[in-house]
């Protein structure tokens, strides 16, 4: 992910980064999001909770997404959003970003 904006609060952890690959753990404390973003390149995510994640687009669009533990999902780079926990519990996912 591409730095998010100063007005997120989700925590990232990079777990590993190198020339190729960046994985880093987005945990989202009750009502926290990870600020404005642009996706910079193609990623996986893996969620490590069942529920929802709401997430805000351009022009105003909002949409939910329900996730499973441990099933996968797959996103092109360009991807704009601001990404809010849906849930009343914190929550995390496992994000791997393909730098090459």
């Amino acid at each position: 992910m591409c730095e998010a904006s100063s007005d997120g609060d989700a925590i990232p952890t990079v777990f590993i980064e190198n020339d190729r690959t960046r994985v880093t753990e987005w945990r989202f404390p009750v009502g926290s999001h990870t600020g404005w973003h642009v996706h910079e390149y193609d990623y996986v995510v893996v969620p490590l909770f069942d529920g929802f994640l709401d997430i805000k687009l351009p022009g105003g669009e909002q949409t939910r997404a329900e996730l499973k533990h441990g099933v996968p999902y797959f996103r092109e780079k360009g991807v704009e959003h601001d990404v809010f926990n849906g849930n009343d519990f914190e929550c995390a996912f496992m994000e791997t970003e393909f730098l090459k």
